[in-house]
């Protein structure tokens, strides 16, 4: 007998869900692993610059040069700041994929759990019945032996 799970429609159709959200989260990750790197790109060559300037300024250099040093400086830090807004804007959005993702993962553990059970049910009711059978089989043979003696 086949095993009738009245919600095996609902339980793919959350398992569908489960995966779309499965698959955000991890866009997620990306796009945010992506603006993380380039934050941190950015303060190393910052860092770098930084060092690299305070040693021209230690051996003496035009003020020109400075001056220069100082207008990259601060599109530098025009960019540093952009990105820590795009690490901030991709970590909520990442984050809120996460909770999504936890969402969908219950309400497929949820009808797992109810898939189990029916099991659980079927298979004692199958069991049953296999019993009944088996002695009726059982009945049914004493009493033949008993009419041909």
């Amino acid at each position: 007998m086949v095993f009738p799970f009245k919600f095996s429609k609902v339980l793919a159709l959350k398992e569908k869900e489960k995966d779309a959200a499965k698959s955000g989260y991890n866009e997620a990750v990306q796009k945010f692993e992506n603006a993380a790197t380039e934050l941190y790109v950015l303060l190393k060559q910052k860092e770098e610059f930084i060092e690299k300037k305070e040693q021209q300024i230690q051996k003496g250099v035009p003020i020109s040069k400075i001056q220069d040093a100082e207008r990259f400086l601060f599109s530098l830090e025009k960019s540093i700041n952009f990105w820590q807004g795009q690490v901030a804007k991709t970590r909520r959005s990442m984050e809120i994929k996460q909770q999504l993702l936890l969402e969908k993962n219950i309400e497929v553990k949820k009808y797992e759990k109810l898939k189990e059970k029916a099991w659980d049910s079927f298979s004692q009711f199958e069991k049953k019945e296999q019993n009944q059978m088996m002695d009726e089989i059982s009945i049914q043979q004493y009493m033949n032996r008993g009419n041909q003696v």
